[in-house]
């Protein structure tokens, strides 16, 4: 009987919590620790391990409203689309005076570790640009990785982010946690992912993000952004062991924290790799695509059948698209440097592109930003309309762009995506519902 009782109130409180399945009342629900991960030793041959049980939180996450524009989940998986969804790379971020509203008041990782700003940050470029974009992404920072590592990591004005105290030589690997938990370091972005499904209320799908290994490993040892790469280049051919110690180590946090975030609600995935292009191409293959691989194989096998589509975006690596092509991931974000031309020749259809409008158009003429982004458009089509394309930029959008370019870009990809699509003038469609 009392076992019994047990079960009767356990399905109360599970149907209370979905009843009224709010922001409020799933911030603070924890996931399960993910199962211990084996070593990995080949690319094709990732070792399988069992998807965690779903917990109370995992069955909540099933009641988020329903998504009304799948548009952008359509193109990833090479479904046919009416017309070319657009997003852009930090698209919540300084360029928006609402956002540095918000910044003004609060410390940059405050608000990454603050589900309530992070979630309101996130949405901000969704409310403005209403209808125009499709998809949101998790207001965050790669670097919360290093910070989950035991490496401190600040954010000073003017300079970017800095790690005080990088890696110099691999006794400092000694100073970083030897098995990160997830769960426990950074339960705040699930929670974010979580509270931010709920509040988008359907209206476009949520992504979640990491940075790729090699450019994770590049900030632990390089300390800052730099232009020169001597610090991580000394260590690739001095330490090449421990160099590869280090980037399986994150590799193991990134996997870790995609998974989690799928589970937490995020709709799809981008791993950022900005600095792999510093590679030449057989240090690429070693350092950088060797981990890339291993995460998509990973992620999609812990995630089974509740997998999401997966994005990569190896900055300046144009050398590697064809490998890219085949390493495991829906959707090959391009940079600026790579034709629409080239990239089509390239991947052969194998993967939806995304890209690539050079960041700094955005600066110039409403005029040349509406003529820019139709030849970029038209020539990604290439008169095939069942081209597999994601509409963005070559990188992150700069802070100084004026919000009415934004909404220029954004307007042209829906006009002239359409055109070609459809075959119709696409002149009065701007909501992203089509």
């Amino acid at each position: 009987m009392v076992y019994k009782a047990h079960r009767l109130a356990a399905v109360v409180v599970a149907s209370l919590v979905l009843l009224f399945a709010i922001p409020d009342c799933v911030s603070g629900l924890v996931l399960p620790t993910q199962t211990e991960q084996r070593p990995f030793f080949f690319r094709h041959s990732c070792p399988r391990t069992p998807s965690s049980p779903p917990s109370s939180f995992e069955m909540t996450s099933k009641r988020f409203p329903k998504l009304k524009n799948d548009l952008l989940l359509r193109a990833a998986r090479g479904e046919k689309t009416e017309r070319a969804p657009v997003w852009i790379m930090r698209q919540a971020g300084r360029y928006l005076p609402e956002y540095r509203k918000v910044r003004a008041q609060h410390d940059f990782f405050e608000i990454c570790r603050t589900p309530e700003l992070a979630t309101e940050v996130t949405l901000q470029p969704i409310n403005r640009f209403d209808g125009l974009l499709d998809a949101a992404i998790i207001f965050s920072d790669i670097l919360i990785v290093p910070q989950a590592l035991g490496l401190e990591v600040e954010m000073v004005p003017g300079h970017g982010p800095q790690i005080p105290h990088p890696l110099v030589t691999p006794k400092d690997l000694d100073r970083l946690t030897e098995k990160v938990d997830v769960h426990k370091e950074l339960q705040y972005l699930f929670d974010a992912i979580t509270m931010t499904r709920h509040a988008l209320n359907g209206r476009v799908p949520l992504i979640g993000f990491v940075g790729g290994p090699w450019t994770l490993m590049s900030y632990m040892v390089e300390g800052s952004s730099t232009k020169q790469w001597a610090k991580v280049k000394t260590w690739i051919f001095k330490y090449p062991e421990a160099s590869h110690d280090l980037l399986q180590k994150i590799t193991d946090v990134c996997v870790d924290l995609l998974v989690g975030q799928a589970r937490a609600g995020a709709q799809m995935l981008q791993v950022f790799d900005s600095w792999s292009g510093e590679l030449s191409p057989r240090d690429f293959e070693e350092f950088a695509l060797y981990y890339l691989t291993q995460i998509a194989d990973r992620v999609k096998s812990e995630l089974g059948v509740d997998a999401v589509p997966m994005t990569v975006f190896a900055k300046n690596s144009w050398y590697a698209l064809e490998a890219l092509s085949t390493s495991g991931y829906d959707v090959v974000s391009l940079d600026w440097t790579q034709s629409p031309t080239y990239a089509r020749s390239v991947t052969k259809g194998r993967v939806t592109m995304q890209g690539n409008l050079d960041p700094n158009v955005l600066l110039a003429g409403q005029d040349v930003v509406v003529e820019e982004t139709e030849t970029m458009v038209k020539e990604f089509y290439s008169g095939d309309k069942s081209t597999r394309y994601i509409a963005n930029l070559g990188h992150g959008i700069m802070q100084n762009v004026p919000v009415e370019n934004v909404e220029a870009f954004l307007k042209t990809v829906h006009r002239v995506s359409r055109q070609i699509v459809k075959g119709d003038s696409g002149e009065d469609e701007v909501d992203a519902s089509a």
